[in-house]
């Protein structure tokens, strides 16, 4: 891999990242460590909620197979959003796993490591 495709990937990265940090720990509650995002405030939305949240956590999925992550890696994010999508369409303890589960961020630090270790 070039030094520019890296570079060039390290930025869809870092916008990945943004997408991330976004739908898994936006905002944070007051006097705790906890964070969460607008993928545990869709899951509130009976039905669609987590359906939304799941298409946009696709994205994540597609640009790493767009970008050649191997199979494994991209099984492991769709295992990852299946499973956030499943328990998190619970009404109530979905998005309190939301909260901690952090599907998206997960996804992100698949690719991050994927594409650090293949740029060595």
């Amino acid at each position: 891999m070039t030094s520019s495709a890296r570079t060039n990937e390290g930025d869809r990265i870092a916008g990945l990242e943004e997408l991330a940090r976004n739908l898994d720990s936006r905002w944070h509650i007051p006097g705790t460590g906890i964070r969460f995002g607008l993928d545990a405030v869709a899951g509130l939305i009976p039905g669609v909620g987590d359906v939304a949240a799941a298409l946009v956590s696709g994205h994540i999925i597609l640009h790493g197979w767009r970008a050649g992550a191997p199979g494994h890696v991209i099984a492991r994010m769709v295992g990852n959003v299946a499973l956030d999508t499943v328990v998190g369409s619970i009404p109530v303890l979905g998005s309190v796993f939301d909260v901690f589960y952090k599907a998206n961020n997960r996804n992100v630090r698949l690719l991050r490591r994927h594409f650090d270790s293949a740029a060595r």
